[in-house]
């Protein structure tokens, strides 16, 4: 694996954990109401797409092997460009539903 795959791969999953570290121990209530917590999620949604992005130009086998990816790089571009239309319950969805996903399935390239 090309070491620029690599740090792809290394930059999502920091902040994939940046992302946990951030949410860890409060629901979505809390969540809701810290706009500085929901500014620091956005943020590393919008580099985890980039990366994903550059991973796509990069390798394209390896970005197959990603679950959703292009959903994610699509996500990105709804923060980036449709801050306007974001809605912070599909922000907490994916946090609790698929991040874990994405987690995993990085992981699992990594050790590859």
């Amino acid at each position: 694996m090309q070491i620029e795959v690599k740090k792809h791969l290394f930059d999502i999953l920091e902040a994939v954990k940046e992302i946990e570290g951030y949410v860890k121990g409060i629901d979505y209530a809390v969540f809701s109401a810290q706009s500085i917590t929901q500014a620091a999620v956005e943020r590393k949604f919008e580099i985890i797409g980039e990366a994903l992005n550059r991973l796509l130009r990069d390798d394209a086998g390896v970005f197959g092997r990603i679950a959703e990816g292009q959903r994610i790089i699509g996500f990105r571009n709804i923060l980036a460009h449709g801050y306007d239309i974001v809605d912070r319950a599909i922000i907490w969805d994916i946090i609790k539903n698929h991040l874990s996903v994405l987690r995993s399935d990085v992981e699992r390239l990594l050790k590859g």
